[in-house]
């Protein structure tokens, strides 16, 4: 791992109606544009689906890395947030991710260890610790 601080910088560009694409060094671009609940078209990524994309995707990471630190022998993650954005006293933002995080174990492992695993990863998910939303995990085990 590089040395903090770490910069991350991305481009957009748009005009008065349309898709606005967004772009940083060495990745594809992606469109995006206003959500339908924003009257967008709702067939592109938005700001608000790729923020709740990131808590997910960041989750499965976190995962990944205190799994491999645990050594715990498992198959598969799958993750689904719903976050949740309210108007409150005049400002617009996200009150609440709810991550439903599902893990395949391979035969023999431990359950409790990797519900303790998930928890530990929901919790040191720097995205979501970026946010200031309410949390919650529920955590499925196979």
């Amino acid at each position: 791992m590089h040395p903090y601080p770490h910069v991350y910088s991305v481009s957009a560009s748009g005009s008065a109606t349309g898709i606005v694409p967004v772009s940083s060094k060495g990745v594809p671009v992606i469109d995006t544009a206003a959500p339908p609940e924003f009257d967008g078209p709702g067939d592109v990524w938005s700001p608000e689906t790729l923020l709740v994309a990131a808590v997910a995707n960041c989750f499965i990471l976190t995962f990944r890395g205190v799994a491999r630190a645990a050594k715990l022998d498992w198959e598969r993650v799958e993750c689904q947030v719903a976050g949740v954005l309210e108007r409150t006293e005049g400002v617009t933002s996200f009150s609440r991710f709810k991550t439903r995080a599902t893990l395949q174990l391979a035969a023999g492992a431990d359950r409790s260890r990797a519900h303790e695993l998930l928890e530990r990863a929901e919790k040191l998910c720097l995205i979501a610790n970026s946010l200031r939303g309410e949390r919650e995990l529920e955590a499925v085990i196979n």
